[in-house]
């Protein structure tokens, strides 16, 4: 049960007669407020402070001037993949101030007016134009490390990255370079190439695990969870029987998803 079908052997599935179906319309508000709840912890510095006020001895009680705080008005918060997920958040960083832009070369033209922000023909504009980065495209053979060095060094110094799509989209070793480098000032992962992350561990994993200083109040992963809440899982069960019944009983092509799709 869930939105990705990225693991299961759909040919094989298809051999012996199974219909492969997922479920996209659950946990879609769940995930947007993650996305947003990470991008804000990192640009509004709660997790610097978070991080500094637990040292020995702790960080002087104040604000800190450091390149994640910025306000977030104006900022353009970049959209890679405008699905529901990403429309809704798109919705909510208008909420907030941000200036919206996207790059979907899947989504007809429009898409862009009815939500009422900006679209980037160029995957590259996207990342040179965004203080913020955030991913919301499926994992395919077109995607798997699409966001890598030569992408992200293209954001604007001191961006930050949010992933809470699929690990696979985005190649780790260009984020810890990025982040060495101070192009890439922040990044909130819930999600990451190899799920759990096998030992040993990536040495970015491994960085943030042991609160390496170059990191403190930089980085935040969560794991896999954006998606969860009660109410998501209530969802996913309840739309998942709904499917089912669809396609079995009403033999309607409800989510249906077919060998050869991506």
């Amino acid at each position: 049960m869930g939105v990705g079908y990225d693991v299961i052997d759909r040919p094989a599935c298809a051999k012996r007669g199974i219909t492969v179906c997922n479920v996209p319309d659950y946990g879609t508000e769940d995930i947007a407020d993650h996305a947003i709840g990470l991008a804000l912890s990192l640009r509004r510095g709660i997790l610097l402070h978070n991080d500094l006020q637990r040292t020995t001895p702790p960080a002087p009680y104040c604000p800190i001037n450091h390149p994640l705080i910025a306000r977030s008005r104006g900022a353009t918060f970049g959209i890679l993949g405008l699905g529901r997920i990403g429309t809704a958040v798109a919705l909510r960083a208008k909420a907030f101030g941000w200036h919206v832009n996207f790059y979907d070369p899947y989504l007809p033209n429009g898409a862009d007016k009815a939500v009422g922000i900006e679209r980037t023909k160029k995957i590259e504009d996207l990342f040179r134009r965004s203080s913020i980065l955030s991913i919301h495209c499926p994992a395919t053979r077109e995607t798997r490390n699409l966001v890598d060095y030569e992408l992200l060094s293209l954001l604007p110094k001191d961006a930050v990255l949010i992933n809470t799509a699929r690990g696979e989209v985005v190649n780790l070793d260009a984020v810890e370079r990025c982040l060495k480098e101070g192009g890439l000032i922040g990044a909130g992962l819930d999600v990451l190439p190899v799920e759990p992350p096998p030992e040993p561990v990536h040495s970015l994993i491994r960085a943030y695990r042991e609160r390496e200083p170059w990191l403190v109040g930089r980085m935040v992963l969560t794991c896999h969870t954006a998606f969860f809440s009660p109410s998501s899982l209530e969802e996913i069960r309840s739309k998942s029987a709904q499917t089912m019944r669809e396609v079995l009983i009403d033999k309607l092509q409800s989510n249906v998803i077919a060998p050869e799709r991506e």
